[in-house]
């Protein structure tokens, strides 16, 4: 199994050049960071100004995969005028297309469990909560693609889970206004199961790029995604259809707090973000690993933060402090361990080509 998995990383890193995939990287960060940042804050909008629809919202989430089938479809018609004699039209093989749509359903889960907590929480409550889904990550992990924990990342797990109780601990002056506190306490404990689904969902990913016995394009990661949003798309339309959502929109749109066009354009750009959210996360997976798509989710955290603050007026007690405080300690943790394996790796290699350097040559020639 093991060298099944080398060898599907030594086709993808053949098929990807190195500064190609480096470029690729950092594009999927920032469609990260656009979607990690928006997404949030578009669907806080919509239940601000008297949205209601919870699997309307989930809905939106992965609502825009139409967008990456476009450009799939505009890939394609590149590589037929570039290779005319290239025909393939669908590069994923039918075990990666059932993982990716069991992936999807649970996606579709996530989703729905997400828009459930940000329907009852502020956006920087929620933004903190959403910081353990590192923990949960590397622990699924190293479950599933065998991710190697160091005392730093154990750390880092720990001050993420302390900065996640600090919250639970202190609620009743985080209230949004008209609910009650059984409510806000469901808000987050659905929050908390969120993050551990998705932290669940990107080494999966991972294992599925790891276990697909193919070569891993960008192509096929786009196909992978079309294929987990909609299925997740799919859950979540069975859930609007039960609760009877496509009846009410247009009811709700006419009592939109912002109006009616905008209640339409708020819906739009809610579905945009959250498609460049995990468009940008797998994508960061392909090029990296899923644990570093979960710390890049991670570390947004303060930017989320401030940006709740600042257009929502939101309240930041002492409790949001101290999380906030806990997380950045244990991002940094994380991250100076991750420095040092590195740092270590590094002099193991130079001395690996320092040795071969000293081995005495053989002249095969002359002999």
């Amino acid at each position: 199994m093991e060298g099944r998995q080398e060898i599907a990383s030594s086709i993808v890193a053949s098929k990807v050049n190195p500064s190609a995939k480096k470029a690729l990287l950092i594009l999927n960060c920032i469609l990260l960071s656009l979607g990690n940042c928006g997404g949030p804050l578009s669907l806080r909008l919509y239940f601000l100004h008297g949205g209601k629809r919870v699997w309307l919202s989930a809905f939106l989430e992965t609502g825009g995969w139409p967008f990456i089938f476009f450009v799939l479809i505009v890939m394609y018609f590149c590589r037929r005028c570039s290779t005319p004699t290239s025909t393939t039209v669908v590069y994923m093989r039918p075990r990666v297309f059932f993982a990716a749509a069991v992936i999807g359903v649970l996606t579709g889960l996530d989703d729905f469990l997400y828009a459930c907590g940000v329907s009852r929480l502020p956006v920087s409550t929620t933004s903190l909560i959403i910081a353990s889904q590192l923990g949960f990550t590397a622990f699924f992990a190293f479950l599933l693609v065998k991710q190697k924990f160091t005392p730093y990342s154990i750390n880092a797990v720990m001050l993420l889970t302390m900065g996640a109780a600090v919250l639970a601990l202190h609620t009743s002056s985080d209230l949004p206004n008209g609910e009650s506190r059984s409510e806000y306490l469901k808000g987050f404990f659905l929050t908390v199961a969120a993050a551990a689904l998705y932290g669940l969902v990107l080494p999966m990913v991972e294992m599925t790029y790891n276990k697909a016995n193919q070569a891993i394009t960008y192509t096929l990661v786009l196909e992978i995604q079309t294929v987990m949003c909609l299925f997740a798309t799919i859950f979540c339309t069975i859930g609007m259809i039960i609760n009877n959502d496509f009846k009410v929109i247009p009811i709700e749109a006419v009592d939109f707090g912002l109006g009616e066009q905008k209640y339409y354009v708020v819906l739009c750009i809610s579905a945009i973000f959250w498609q460049c959210f995990f468009l940008g996360a797998i994508g960061v997976v392909f090029c990296a690993s899923s644990l570093l798509s979960g710390i890049i989710i991670a570390v947004l955290l303060p930017v989320t933060e401030v940006l709740a603050v600042v257009f929502y007026k939101e309240n930041f007690q002492a409790e949001k402090g101290v999380a906030l405080v806990l997380s950045l300690w244990g991002f940094t943790s994380y991250f100076y361990g991750e420095y040092k394996v590195m740092k270590k790796m590094e002099i193991e290699r130079q001395s690996l080509r320092d040795r071969s350097v000293d081995l005495p040559q053989i002249n095969y020639s002359s002999a």
